[in-house]
């Protein structure tokens, strides 16, 4: 049995670079899942993964397989598309989730645009869904860096976000740290999408983010081990989702993504906090 899990990791240099791409990726980006499903920005995690596309493709065009453009097209317009959106909700009568579905809208369409016209449906698959068993260093160092600082930027910001997830209104009574706090959060989610987006591609990075974070919230209450729990769901999924696409000759980021859905449906109906059996038949309290 050990074998069969360790043998495809143990044989091929491209699975085990895979699970510690993924690995890395599961570090960072459920922390900041856990965060958007407290704020209600579950959704705006979504559209800022396509908003990235058009800044993706535009370096894909012009240098190929390049890191270094990808990373910067992407991060530039996954920036680009958040300050805009959040320029639009303080200057009009939007909301901020309204300006951003707007903004990725037209984000997404254009990046479908330059790829249909410079490029071909593969190149357009590749963006899209990625190729995390064709990790080389460059892109194991970007993913493992990224992660790096997103776990230190949320030790220094823990404080003030966690308030502004209980009571905005309050940090922004006490402080003028809410604004800073936000951005500097939505400049996370951004850089964590660009590191899945090489792994996982446009559409599937914000799967390991978002779903382990509603799988954790079946089972636990605290944050703190909202983060944990969640964190250990995406490790599982990965390494599970890995295994699954080296057996059954699957895609591999379909499978690990479908591996961390599993694992929310399981939590759905089964798990200790609010799941769909545990409200069904509640446990009958003693009675004096």
């Amino acid at each position: 049995m050990i074998d069969v899990l360790t043998q495809p990791f143990v044989e091929f240099s491209f699975m085990r670079r895979a699970l510690v791409g993924c690995l890395a990726l599961s570090l960072g980006a459920p922390p900041i899942g856990v965060f958007l499903m407290l704020r209600r920005m579950s959704l705006m995690g979504d559209a800022m993964a396509h908003a990235i596309l058009p800044g993706a493709a535009i370096g894909y065009l012009i240098a190929g397989l390049s890191l270094f453009a990808m990373t910067v097209g992407g991060l530039v317009v996954g920036i680009t598309v958040v300050l805009l959106a959040g320029v639009v909700a303080r200057s009009t009568v939007l909301r901020e989730d309204s300006s951003l579905a707007a903004f990725y809208l037209i984000s997404l369409a254009s990046g479908v645009l330059i790829i249909s016209m410079r490029g071909s449906s593969i190149d357009l698959l590749h963006v899209l869904f990625g190729t995390v068993l064709a990790l080389d260093n460059n892109a194991l160092i970007l993913i493992g860096a990224i992660a790096t600082v997103t776990m230190a930027a949320l030790a220094v910001i823990y404080r003030p976000l966690v308030l502004e997830c209980l009571d905005p209104m309050f940090l922004r009574s006490v402080s003028r740290a809410s604004s800073p706090t936000h951005f500097f959060f939505l400049g996370l989610v951004v850089l964590n999408l660009v590191a899945g987006f090489h792994a996982l591609g446009t559409l599937l990075a914000v799967g390991l983010m978002l779903l382990p974070a509603v799988t954790a919230r079946f089972w636990v209450e605290d944050i703190s081990k909202l983060i944990v729990v969640a964190v250990a769901s995406a490790l599982g999924a990965s390494a599970i989702g890995l295994l699954l696409s080296y057996y059954g000759n699957l895609p591999s980021g379909p499978a690990i993504i479908l591996a961390s859905g599993v694992f929310y449906i399981v939590s759905l109906l089964f798990g200790p906090r609010g799941s769909l059996i545990g409200r069904l038949f509640p446990h009958k309290h003693l009675q004096g």
